[in-house]
């Protein structure tokens, strides 16, 4: 895979303080112009990037993240298997608390997406999305979920975080990649952007963030 091109980029700064999970570059992605919680969706994407990094049982996995607009997304989607949490109180099930957070991360080496509401509650497992892919195009190289992130965006006000199996975390606004965030430097140098330009780099300890202008 091509070394990106952007590392002459004027947009291109880098902040080589800090280690561990950079929530400062998370935070910038996480604008109230979206209309959606940005608290809820900081928190997501945390959860995404920890998934990423950590994989499960010693093995690189791939899910993805319903944010907000939750009755739309559960209108077109449906469950694969018996839903894993659907019983389960709203006060055990939001994205911040430390439980969920590893029950989720147990739930990711299944099929299917979760769907999580504005105010931060994951209200469903491994559900199979099932919004239109007309009029999505996707860069080539990304797959079904990325396919399905685009479209359940596109038809709702949700927005979708998705992780590859290649361990970068991209997430999706109207049916189009805002944001992709790559947990591991070395990563840059293996995989190619699938963002349009124009966008911006930020560099922190071992993550970088590609965010679309």
């Amino acid at each position: 895979m091509r070394e990106p091109d952007h590392f002459g980029d004027p947009n291109h700064t880098q902040d080589t303080g800090g280690g561990g999970i950079a929530k400062d570059l998370i935070h910038d992605i996480c604008s109230e112009d979206r209309g959606i919680n940005s608290e809820t969706l900081e928190q997501v994407i945390i959860l995404a990037v920890e998934l990423a990094r950590e994989g499960r049982e010693g093995r690189k996995i791939g899910t993805l993240f319903v944010v907000s607009d939750s009755d739309a997304v559960l209108k077109r989607s449906r469950n694969l298997i018996l839903d894993p949490l659907w019983f389960h109180p709203a006060a055990a099930k939001h994205v911040s608390d430390p439980n969920l957070r590893e029950t989720v991360k147990e739930l990711a080496q299944l099929d299917g997406a979760f769907v999580v509401s504005d105010a931060g509650v994951v209200l469903s497992a491994c559900r199979y999305i099932s919004a239109s892919a007309k009029g999505v195009d996707l860069p080539m190289g990304l797959g079904s979920r990325h396919m399905a992130a685009a479209s359940i965006t596109r038809e709702t006000n949700a927005i979708a975080v998705v992780v590859s199996e290649s361990s970068v975390v991209r997430v999706f606004d109207n049916g189009e990649i805002i944001a992709e965030i790559i947990p591991e430097l070395w990563l840059l140098r293996r995989y190619g952007l699938h963002l349009s330009r124009p966008y911006t780099l930020s560099k922190r300890g071992e993550m970088a963030v590609v965010k679309k202008e």
